[in-house]
């Protein structure tokens, strides 16, 4: 299969939304946003053209401990793919679950194929919490959960030349992609996220695309694999924008800015 770029369409006059990947977007992997893009975010929702909006696949508790105060000021903050989120009046939506898709015979099959090869996978160092049954997906980390800021640097490092997440993804695919209807696509530094056929990032787009003339989506994942390649593809955004970091990400949110008020 071929790989799409993204999305790009000529914006429309009237309303935007700038909805944003978490984790190597706003934030690098795992840690706490930082004040220049708290700023940031504050100067593009100030304009009542623009809403701000976040898409990851972590659960929701993840991210208000990664967003802090800037939470305030999204107009959704859409999880595990959109599976979990809050709306504009910060209520919160559970749409759909994993466990009910699947059953738990699927489940307990593909959990022990995981755990049994990584019990058999050699590699520096093991923690804890290797696979972490979300509401609307899976998560999947060789290295484990529990692994320490220093560990997950280490294991990034380590993986980009050993290609641990990649050749354990592509032997889960190989096994049950086809047979259980499940995507499986590279998440973060040390896993990679499971979840049903179409449950993906553009999962959030049903609850919100009618509500904007312009979607723009910023992510780091937009390579085919990744778990931001469905959504920065998707014909129903107007624009998808890779980003390599959050500071990448505050220059294009500014360029946008001046896009979008320069529609006539």
């Amino acid at each position: 299969m071929e790989a799409k770029e993204p999305t790009n369409k000529p914006f429309k006059k009237g309303k935007t939304l700038l909805l944003f990947d978490i984790d190597g977007t706003l934030t690098a992997a795992r840690r706490e946003i930082k004040d220049d893009m708290i700023e940031c975010l504050k100067k593009a929702s100030s304009y009542e053209d623009i809403d701000i909006a976040t898409i990851g696949g972590s659960d929701l508790p993840k991210a208000r401990e990664q967003l802090k105060s800037a939470i305030d000021l999204l107009k959704f903050v859409f999880t595990e793919n959109g599976l979990v989120y809050l709306d504009e009046k910060k209520e919160l939506h559970k749409v759909n679950k994993l466990t009910t898709f699947l059953g738990y015979d699927k489940l307990k099959e593909f959990t022990n194929f995981c755990l049994k090869y990584i019990a058999d996978l050699d590699i520096p160092v093991k923690t804890g919490t290797f696979i972490e049954l979300r509401t609307g997906m899976m998560n999947v980390s060789p290295i484990g959960r529990n692994c320490s800021q220093e560990e997950r640097d280490a294991f990034n490092t380590y993986n980009k030349e050993h290609h641990i997440l990649e050749k354990f993804r592509d032997i889960l695919i190989k096994n049950f992609a086809e047979k259980f209807g499940l995507e499986i696509s590279i998440g973060g530094q040390i896993s990679f996220d499971v979840y049903p056929i179409g449950w993906d990032k553009r999962y959030c787009l049903q609850f919100i695309e009618n509500l904007y003339d312009n979607i723009i989506f910023f992510g780091d994942k937009g390579y085919f694999g990744g778990n931001d390649y469905e959504i920065i593809t998707s014909e129903k955004i107007t624009k998808g924008i890779k980003v390599k970091n959050p500071e990448e990400t505050i220059e294009h949110i500014n360029k946008i800015i001046e896009e979008i008020h320069n529609v006539k």
